[in-house]
């Protein structure tokens, strides 16, 4: 009977080994696609320029290829994963200096030596390169299931990633987790271990060194082919932080607030638009703007600020004639779907190869007039505008359209409304703040004076990606959950980098923002002179996209740019399968126009065909000899990836991977959330992480819809990286994200949710039911899962524009709560922790999450960059000039390596939350080893543990306890 019982366990291990195997091999590859590098010759940009067209339509020809292949593709499981990335240091104790080890290939080669030699342990760790040969990244090497206990295995596996790294440093080196070395660019010849010069033909940068770029050959490539593409080398001015005594401020008038602002405004660093001042005023100093109280805000290019669509009125001035048919391309009209109707407003962009046509951000044409241009058919009107059309049928989200003064009432004919619009008797908002602390350039009227500041000034793309941050994937169920997942998030990306803001120090300064994001949009700007709106600049290059003279708007690393979840037929009528979120899009999306036809052609989606021709307009930047035209098309993705991994956006949408063989794993439809800053310890990191997991399912379980337009996504970017922003910043937010019914409120009719009923008694669904424009109680029928069809059409908005869909909030109440109508996004998750009943110890643990980022939410708690920057201006060496010295940098790395290895308790960042001691010794598990121990070995050990009181004191009871009992 033993051995029967010894049998059947040795089979049972075999088969938990074998399963762990195979279980390991679909990890790799999820993990995996997070980052592979390819490896071959790059070449170099003249030669590449020739492929550059090659290399755009193969990429477009392999997306189709791949989307035909999975788009039906349901039912995946839920598999995630993070992303953490390091950076290695060594420490010169004697002079109290650190430096940049470049060590990282040779630390990354023996850490997944010894994974290899691991992995009969369930729990593992991926270990990749990263931009800079100081830094490496690591994943699980398992993917976290959809399983509640496995959100436990988070933090598990992020302190292991940090033993294990530390078990392979050297004795003077740490690693801790911050987002930036906060001396780089600031110590010349003398900023690395070993030594490296400055400059370089890759970076020809004035203040690093080609050699701290990782030695992939595809790193170095990057760098040089952005510059080569540019025209000169990248372009990063940072706000710098005025203290008392910053030399830089000497000529600037005294400051009366905090900022340039009003109490009330954030100062905002407009990234990635500062050409223009560059020119006017040099490197040293830079343009910023104020946050406005006021929603009207217009965003506009003149001043820096954001850029948004034009609006066209629908009024088609024929007998009988009620609007216009969406055209999928000119000429090409699309009868089935739910077109635009006199009076209506549209939002879209003039088509610059296609006179007398505009282009809406819902991938559709319209004609501004009739052929003969005898009939006008669009109108343009103020960017405020917004109208309601009384024969609109609501879909989706039933919050009130906007209003425009006493045109609300359906009353007034569209000739009345246009009259008023046209003559302007809607006017726009504008805001205003103070003049404090104005720079007034000579001979310059103070009038007409730009907001102008000392600046950080960076020049080379290791600035920007040199930085570390914290990043999460998802797989989906299918490619519709991915998408509208991708939307929501890209919602909550700038609040969550304010909340995990980190990043005070840049190039040996403090700086006047918190975050890195900008810092890295802008060292990889690739886009020219003309692409980035700089007037008389040089002739086209036929051979770049767009020919390197269309408009782009952004750097290709920033926020999205549009919306591209399509949205569903929530009432089973055909002309709504075209449905997409036109009236969110609301920022220019440049699109290679012939990418655009070819995917329409090959029955992709208006929304997800303009996502993907938006990604097009960028050039690869890296292409490798022998992978042009001997890629196959039909079965690789190569050209895809080179374009959509350069792409680097607040989220990304990831199609599944080719399967090279049957043995490959199948991996599903992903989004990539990218905007949070790092943390200095594993239980910060892991607390973000799993909000963000328990949050998507929150918004799927819950059929939360947090669109608001793209204008005010960019507009939270910006403040999201403002000093103290996660304390004092006001963020546009969606008021209601659960399905709406009407009351009554001060505009005229209020609508209420039934997060705002439930808050006020309502104890069932239908208390909270009350009768609206288009459902009435007895028509809003309970699915098989108990889920009414007023909540099922929630996450699908409604094609017109919405009024007081959204509000300013702080992140407190974005996160908490505000009033009874916004339930806040904590409250919302630890519902569904409830509703899910989840065991004790995961509740336990999800608790302690959830109280900590509410503290940091409501300010009890700082963020890391607060933490960082009243360090510097405390310490003792610290002369109120805004300058990180050396001995400041030394103690402030190790401040923050203790911190995160749990040797240094900081009540500030973590409350009563101690972090329980990270030691190396146990990153990996002791084998209990049989061989044979030498000789000398053996009497040195004999003698060590005889010698102790301890052993001699067990040896003595023991003997004793012997003789008692015989």
């Amino acid at each position: 009977m033993i051995l029967v019982q010894r049998q059947r366990s040795k089979l049972q291990q075999k088969l938990i080994l074998i399963l762990v195997y195979l279980f390991n091999i679909q990890v790799s590859a999820f993990t995996l696609t997070m980052g592979l590098l390819k490896l071959g010759v790059p070449q170099k940009w003249e030669k590449s320029k020739k492929n550059l067209t090659y290399v755009r339509k193969a990429g477009v020809r392999q997306f189709i290829s791949t989307y035909n292949r999975v788009k039906d593709l349901k039912g995946d499981e839920l598999l995630w994963g993070d992303e953490i990335e390091y950076g290695i240091f060594e420490l010169d104790r004697q002079n109290k200096k650190i430096r940049l080890s470049l060590r990282a290939k040779e630390v990354m080669d023996e850490l997944n030596g010894k994974e290899t030699s691991h992995e009969h342990r369930v729990e593992g760790c991926n270990w990749v390169p990263e931009y800079g040969a100081w830094m490496i990244e690591a994943t699980p090497r398992r993917p976290y299931t959809g399983y509640a206990n496995d959100l436990l295995r988070v933090e598990r596996n992020m302190r292991l990633r940090r033993r294990r790294l530390l078990s392979v440093l050297a004795n003077d080196e740490i690693a801790p987790t911050v987002a930036t070395f906060p001396l780089l660019g600031t110590l010349g010849d003398d900023g690395t271990v070993p030594s490296s010069s400055i400059g370089g033909p890759v970076t020809e940068s004035e203040y690093v060194g080609d050699a701290i770029i990782n030695p992939h050959p595809r790193f170095g490539t990057l760098t040089e082919n952005i510059r080569s593409r540019r025209g000169s080398k990248v372009n990063i001015r940072v706000p710098l932080f005025r203290d008392v005594n910053t030399p830089e401020f000497k000529d600037f008038p005294p400051s009366t607030t905090s900022g340039c602002c009003k109490s009330n405004s954030l100062q905002l660093w407009r990234y990635g638009k500062g050409d223009i001042s560059m020119e006017k005023y040099g490197k040293n100093l830079v343009v910023v703007g104020c946050s406005s109280s006021g929603v009207d805000e217009e965003f506009n290019e003149s001043n820096g600020g954001l850029v948004t669509l034009k609006k066209w009125l629908v009024d088609v001035k024929c007998d009988g004639c009620k609007g216009l048919f969406y055209r999928s391309a000119p000429n090409v009209i699309v009868p089935d779907a739910d077109w635009p109707k006199n009076g209506d407003i549209v939002i879209g962009s003039e088509v610059p190869d296609i006179p007398g046509w505009i282009r809406l951000q819902n991938g559709y044409y319209l004609p501004i007039e009739s052929e003969d241009k005898k009939v006008k058919f669009l109108h343009k009107v103020s960017t405020s505008i917004h109208t309601k059309n009384t024969e609109k049928k609501l879909l989706g989200s039933t919050t009130p359209l906007f209003r425009t003064g006493s045109f609300d009432n359906g009353e007034k004919s569209v000739m009345e409304l246009q009259s008023a619009l046209l003559q302007n008797k809607i006017t726009i908002t504008s805001s205003t703040h103070s003049d404090d602390d104005k720079f007034v350039p000579l001979g310059t009227s103070e009038k007409k004076a730009d907001n102008v500041k000392p600046s950080i000034h960076m020049d080379a793309m290791a600035f920007g990606m040199g930085c570390c941050c914290l990043q999460i994937t998802f797989q989906a169920k299918d490619v519709d959950e991915s998408r509208f997942i991708y939307d929501q998030l890209a919602v909550v990306a700038p609040i969550m980098m304010a909340l995990t803001a980190s990043t005070p120090i840049l190039k040996g300064r403090l700086a006047d923002t918190d975050c890195r994001w900008g810092v890295i949009s802008e060292s990889v700007d690739d886009r020219t002179p003309t692409e980035r709106g700089i007037e008389n600049s040089s002739g086209s290059e036929p051979e770049l996209a767009g020919k390197g003279k269309r408009r782009l708007y952004k750097s290709r690393y920033d926020c999205i740019s549009t919306y591209i979840y399509q949205g569903t037929d929530t009432e089973g009528s055909k002309n709504m399968e075209n449905r997409v979120l036109n009236m969110y899009n609301d920022i220019p999306v440049p699109i290679d126009e012939e990418s655009y036809k070819l995917l329409r052609k090959s029955g992709v989606d208006p929304a997800l065909s303009q996502h993907i021709a938006h990604l097009f307009i960028r050039d690869p930047l890296v292409i490798f000899e022998g992978a042009v035209e001997e890629v196959d098309d039909s079965v690789q993705t190569e050209h895809f990836e080179s374009i959509q991994s350069t792409n680097w956006q607040t989220v990304r949408w990831k199609p599944p991977p080719p399967r090279n063989s049957p043995n490959d794993p199948h991996i599903g439809w992903r989004t990539e959330f990218r905007s949070m800053e790092m943390q200095l310890t594993d239980f910060e990191n892991a607390a973000f992480t799993v909000f963000i997991m328990l949050l998507t399912r929150v918004i799927l379980a819950f059929d939360l819809n947090l669109y608001i337009p793209l204008s005010r996504v960019d507009a939270n970017m910006q403040r999201a990286h403002s000093r103290d922003a996660a304390s004092n910043g006001l963020f546009f937010f969606r008021r209601h994200m659960a399905p709406l019914q009407e009351g009554d409120d001060g505009y005229g009719v209020k609508y209420t949710s039934m997060f705002a009923n439930a808050a006020n008694g309502a104890s069932n669904i239908t208390s909270t039911m009350r009768s609206t424009s288009h459902t009435s109680l007895s028509e809003d029928i309970l699915d098989g899962n108990g889920v009414s069809s007023h909540r099922r059409s929630a996450p699908v908005a409604s094609r017109s524009s919405e009024e007081n869909s959204y509000e300013e909030m702080t992140i407190a109440e974005i996160m908490t709560g505000k009033g009874d109508y916004f339930p806040g996004l904590i409250p919302l998750v630890r519902a569904y922790v409830d509703y899910i009943n989840c065991d004790d110890i995961t509740h336990e643990q999800l608790t302690k999450y959830l109280n900590f980022i509410e503290k940091r939410a409501t300010g009890e708690l700082i963020t890391p960059a607060s933490w960082i920057r009243k360090f510097v201006r405390t310490h003792k060496a610290y002369k109120g000039d805004s300058v990180v010295t050396d001995e400041i940098g030394y103690d402030l790395m190790i401040a923050c390596n203790e911190i995160g290895e749990g040797v240094r308790h900081e009540p500030e960042l973590l409350g009563d939350m101690k972090i329980n001691r990270i030691k190396k010794d146990d990153a990996y598990d002791v084998k209990l080893d049989a061989g044979k121990v030498q000789n000398e070995d053996l009497l040195n050990l004999l003698r060590r543990y005889s010698n102790r009181k301890s052993f001699s004191g067990i040896s003595t009871q023991l003997n004793s306890e012997t003789n008692m009992a015989l």
